[in-house]
């Protein structure tokens, strides 16, 4: 953990505050104002969530004077990286299921998941989506987020639990069954990077876990 300067702590709380609600945000003002799903537009939602990241990682090496090992992006071991992203993919599919055994178990309602929508865009913008979801959510709610609230209140848990809410409670368009897939998968993350403080290895499994059913699994299945 990673012990905050009082000098530098009121930039603490202005990265906290990016971490913790500038995706909601963007991703949220993008849909209020019903932009257009075209190519054009989902870039530009995109530039500016990792404009938004940028200037995290900013305050982290400029305004805290960190190193990125303050949020876990210290050079990895790549074999333990390798074995703990594999232990970690069969945690999120574990949990996965857990959830939807859950969401059937309760009928708990699906909202809008934009699949239609992310369909039509072409696949390398979607794999940017991917990529983007990968590490900037890993960056922002594991990473920087438990990081420096632990370095804050001195509590593991509330490092913990924090963002993982608030992190569930971004897929509130999904309905209460994407919350708890969020919340259940977001959870394995959490754990293993609360253990291994290593964020490579929830970056590559976030972006595994999206990248699998999104774009490789459709390119072997027949329409």
């Amino acid at each position: 953990m990673n012990m905050i300067d009082a000098s530098r702590r009121g930039w603490t709380l202005v990265g906290l505050a990016y971490a913790l609600g500038a995706m909601p945000l963007v991703i949220g003002l993008f849909n209020i104002l019903r932009v257009p799903w075209t190519t054009q537009n989902v870039l530009a939602r995109e530039i500016a969530l990792f404009a938004c990241a940028a200037f995290v990682l900013f305050i982290i090496r400029n305004k805290e004077r960190l190193g990125w090992d303050s949020v876990g992006l210290q050079r990895p071991a790549l074999g333990s990286t390798s074995l703990w992203v594999l232990i970690a993919f069969v945690g999120v599919v574990f949990a996965g299921a857990l959830a939807f055994g859950i969401i059937k178990l309760f009928h708990l309602p699906f909202g809008s998941v934009d699949s239609a929508s992310y369909d039509a865009l072409p696949k390398w913008v979607l794999l940017l989506v991917i990529i983007r979801a990968g590490f900037i959510e890993e960056l922002f709610y594991r990473g920087y987020a438990i990081e420096r609230l632990q370095s804050l209140t001195g509590s593991r848990i509330l490092a913990a639990g924090i963002p993982l809410l608030v992190f569930a409670a971004s897929h509130y368009r999904q309905g209460w069954a994407g919350i708890m897939i969020a919340l259940l998968t977001g959870a394995v993350l959490t754990g293993v990077y609360v253990y291994k403080r290593n964020l490579w290895i929830t970056i590559t499994t976030h972006f595994l876990g999206d990248f699998i059913p999104n774009i490789l699994v459709p390119l072997f299945v027949t329409k």
